[in-house]
């Protein structure tokens, strides 16, 4: 496992902090799951817009924008 050191303001690290707290996990696992979020967004993307430029792009597209209408 890999160890990540991130600088935020002291503002943004007191939210995550009280954000945490609100869902009963670590700061660490907060960000785990963060990551997990934002990994997964952009594989997906990736994976359509492959899609979009190997196939049919109207349906690539069109997926895509279902994926935007969920977030």
């Amino acid at each position: 496992m890999g160890t990540l050191t991130i600088r935020l303001p002291d503002e943004k690290h007191t939210k995550l902090k009280q954000l945490a707290q609100s869902k009963g996990v670590s700061v660490n696992k907060l960000m785990e799951e963060l990551s997990t979020i934002a990994l997964t967004e952009f594989d997906a993307y990736t994976r359509f817009k492959a899609m979009a430029i190997t196939g049919n792009p109207e349906e690539g597209l069109r997926i895509l924008a279902k994926l935007d209408a969920l977030t």
